[in-house]
């Protein structure tokens, strides 16, 4: 994008769900979540198609990381609770593997909402609406 263009409608929201996913996932764990709610709850149906994917984007990695959260208390809970030795292994793989990863795509996903630009978080991701931009051809 050159430098004197106008960023594309929906920039500002799009980077501010970007920025309360990683505030979830970094900051304020449920407080920032529930702010992105809001944000999405507000703006699915009137924001512009690049503010909707990325408030879908976050939404749905969110929910998604919650759930592998669960699973991995489940699983520590199901293998005999807190006390063992495997705790930690399990702890030390989800936040090595998938929060760092979940952190990573927040990261490239502020990047491209900053740029403008749609993104579709890999495996966990909405499908992009229809109008959403993407990178200009080198």
């Amino acid at each position: 994008m050159p430098a004197s263009a106008e960023p594309p409608a929906g920039t500002a929201l799009a980077v501010g769900a970007e920025a309360l996913y990683l505030a979830n996932l970094l900051l304020l764990p449920g407080i920032a979540f529930v702010g992105l709610l809001a944000l999405w709850w507000y703006w699915r149906e009137r924001a512009s198609p690049l503010a909707v994917a990325h408030l879908a984007q976050t939404v749905s990695a969110s929910l998604w990381g919650g759930l592998l959260l669960v699973s991995v208390n489940l699983a520590i809970l199901l293998l005999g609770g807190y006390h063992g030795p495997h705790v930690w292994v399990l702890l030390i793989l989800y936040f090595t593997l998938v929060h760092s990863i979940l952190v990573m795509f927040g990261a490239y996903g502020l990047a491209k909402a900053m740029a403008g630009q749609c993104w579709r978080f890999p495996l966990l991701g909405r499908p992009l609406p229809a109008g959403c931009p993407k990178a200009a051809a080198p």
